[in-house]
């Protein structure tokens, strides 16, 4: 059974699945699906061509699938996708796609969205993936799967943070962070690996040692370009899952630039 309080308003057109919970004051609009078990608190907005996954649930004064913060924006139909199991906070803000950046964004599974995090156009977001307080995800940002941002940080548009990664609080990060990275700074600078985080899920001490010779290889290595390094350290470990996520990070695109160590000035 479904159970809308009656200050709530569901427009004409929003789908609403079996179990759904919305709270006083609530706004639906027309182009909205809810999938069976979601929840809405009260006072929480969703608009646009907005679907959200089952057993989501959304805390008050959220704002979610209003238009894109891009002066590009025409008012041609975008999407604004989240998926199944996530907790999106209070005042947390989301964005759909525009067209220039293939016009959805995307929300994984499980993911943990706290107070005033905002989640911008055409972003790709992975699954168990948290965001703490006020981390701010410009235009067309990825991030890849179990990633974790501080309170207060920021990635700039088009920058990619790979899986397992942690960014510290208020932390500015400019340019990719690589699977399993730990980047911290002002402008982020990468400060070793996430290895709390590989360690709590249960990865092997050979893996993570693999790892860790990796990283030295990588970005203490004087010899050749980083991309040169990241071939050569491909060839070697063909037999080691996560140098190979680290490797096939780097390799993926041409003209990417990378967070690197650096010494603090």
């Amino acid at each position: 059974m479904t159970d809308i309080h009656p200050t709530a308003i569901v427009e004409d057109g929003a789908v609403i699945g079996d179990g759904v919970r919305i709270g006083p004051y609530s706004i639906i609009g027309p182009n909205v699906q809810l999938a069976e078990g979601v929840t809405l608190e009260a006072h929480v907005v969703v608009a646009g061509h907005t679907a959200i996954g089952a057993r989501t649930h959304i805390f008050p004064f959220a704002s979610i699938g209003h238009k894109p913060q891009d002066l590009k924006y025409a008012g041609e139909v975008t999407y604004l996708k989240i998926g199944a199991n996530n907790q999106i906070r209070e005042h947390v803000t989301m964005s759909p796609g525009t067209e220039g950046g293939g016009g959805v964004t995307n929300v994984g599974d499980n993911c943990l969205f706290m107070m005033s995090a905002h989640v911008g156009h055409d972003c790709q977001v992975g699954n168990h993936v948290i965001l703490a307080n006020n981390a701010t995800l410009a235009g067309h940002v990825e991030l890849e799967d179990f990633v974790i941002l501080g309170g207060l940080s920021a990635v700039r548009q088009w920058s990619r943070i790979g899986t397992g990664a942690i960014i510290g609080g208020m932390t500015g990060v400019e340019f990719d962070v690589i699977p399993y990275g730990s980047a911290i700074g002002d402008r982020a600078r990468l400060a070793g690996l996430n290895l709390v985080g590989l360690k709590r899920k249960g990865i092997p001490r050979e893996q993570i040692h693999a790892l860790r010779a990796a990283y030295r290889a990588l970005f203490e290595s004087e010899n050749g370009t980083l991309r040169s390094r990241a071939e050569a350290l491909a060839a070697e470990s063909t037999d080691q899952p996560l140098v190979k996520t680290v490797t096939d990070f780097i390799l993926d695109k041409d003209d990417r630039r990378f967070c690197t160590p650096r010494s603090e000035d």
